[in-house]
C-alpha cells in the first residue's frame, strides 16, 4: 500500500492580502480628504478668495500711508510700519478664519454632511478638515501680507528662536480662530448669518494694541483692551519681531489660544451632534 505525502504550504502573503477585507479609512485619512475638498472649493471661489487675500494688505496700507503721520505710538520705531504689521498679521487671520463659518454653514444646509455620514465620516474629520484649510489659507495670506510689509518698509530684528515662537503664536491662533468659525458656522442657520456672526470676530484686533497703544485709549476701553486675547498674541509678535524682550508675553498668549481652542471644539462637537440628530 503506498503512502500519498501531503504537503501543507502555508498561505501565499499577497494572495492573504489580496482576500483580506479592506481597511476603512481612519480619521486621519478623513480628515485629509475633507482639508483637500474645502481647498478646491475654495479655489474656485475666486472673488472670496482675492478679498480674503487683498483686503489685509489694503488695510496695512491704509493706516501705514494715510493715518500713520498722525498716529502718535509713543515708541522710537523708525516708523509707524514698525508697529502696525503685527497687528495686521492677526487680523490677517481673523479674516481668513471668518470663511470657516460660511463653508461650515452652507454644508450643513446643502445636506452634504448626510452624505458623509452615510460614507461613515464623522462631524470631527469634516470639522477639522474645516479648520486645516482654514490655516493653510491663512499660512499663504500671512506669508503674502509679511512680503508686502517688507516692500513697505518693515525690517524684522528677530533671533531664530525668536522666529520659531513667532510661527508657534500665528498658527495657535490661526487654528484657535478656525475652530470658534466652524462652531459659529454651526450655529448660524444660514451662510449669510455665519458672515455676519463672524464680524465680531474679525472686529476684536481693533480695540487692542494693534493699531495704536492700549494707553492711548479712555479709561472704559482700555481695561477691555488690555486684557482680551488678541493683544498679548500681538504684543508677543511685535516683541518678538523687532528683536526686543517679550517676556511672558508668549506664554500668556499661548495660554488664551490654548483655551480658545478647547472651548471651541468642544462647542463645535456638540453643535455638530445637536444639528444632524
Amino acid at each position: 500500500m503506498s503512502e500519498t505525502t501531503v504537503q501543507h504550504r502555508s498561505p501565499d502573503r499577497h494572495s492573504e492580502q489580496a482576500h483580506a477585507p479592506g481597511r476603512a479609512p481612519g480619521p486621519f485619512t478623513h480628515t485629509a480628504v475633507m482639508a483637500a475638498r474645502a481647498l478646491r472649493i475654495s479655489s474656485r471661489n475666486i472673488d472670496a478668495l482675492i478679498t480674503s487675500l487683498a483686503l489685509p494688505i489694503m488695510m496695512m496700507l491704509i493706516f501705514v500711508y494715510f493715518f500713520g503721520g498722525a498716529i502718535d505710538t509713543g515708541t522710537d520705531y523708525d516708523s509707524y510700519v514698525m508697529y502696525v504689521v503685527p497687528g495686521v498679521l492677526l487680523l490677517s487671520a481673523g479674516f481668513g478664519a471668518a470663511t470657516t463659518a460660511t463653508a461650515v454653514s452652507e454644508d450643513m444646509k446643502g445636506g452634504i454632511i448626510d452624505r458623509f455620514r452615510s460614507l461613515d465620516v464623522g462631524g470631527t474629520p469634516v470639522l477639522a478638515g474645516h479648520v486645516a484649510a482654514s490655516t493653510v489659507r491663512n499660512l499663504c495670506s500671512t506669508a503674502l501680507v509679511f512680503g508686502v510689509a517688507l516692500l513697505i518698509g518693515f525690517r524684522p530684528a528677530a533671533s531664530w528662536s525668536g522666529w520659531l515662537v513667532v510661527g508657534a503664536v500665528l498658527v495657535a491662533y490661526i487654528v484657535a480662530l478656525s475652530w470658534i468659525s466652524a462652531a459659529i458656522g454651526l450655529l448660524a442657520r444660514t451662510p449669510e448669518a455665519a458672515s455676519g456672526f463672524t464680524f465680531f470676530m474679525s472686529f476684536l484686533p481693533y480695540p487692542s494694541s494693534a493699531f495704536v497703544p492700549t494707553e492711548n485709549m479712555p479709561d472704559w476701553l482700555h481695561g477691555f483692551a488690555g486684557h482680551q486675547p488678541i493683544t498679548p498674541a500681538i504684543e508677543s509678535l511685535r516683541g518678538l519681531l523687532l528683536g526686543q524682550d517679550a517676556g511672558s508675553t508668549p506664554w500668556v498668549a499661548l495660554a488664551w489660544a490654548a483655551g480658545m481652542l478647547a472651548l471651541a471644539a468642544g462647542a463645535s462637537g456638540t453643535l455638530f451632534r445637536i444639528r444632524t440628530r
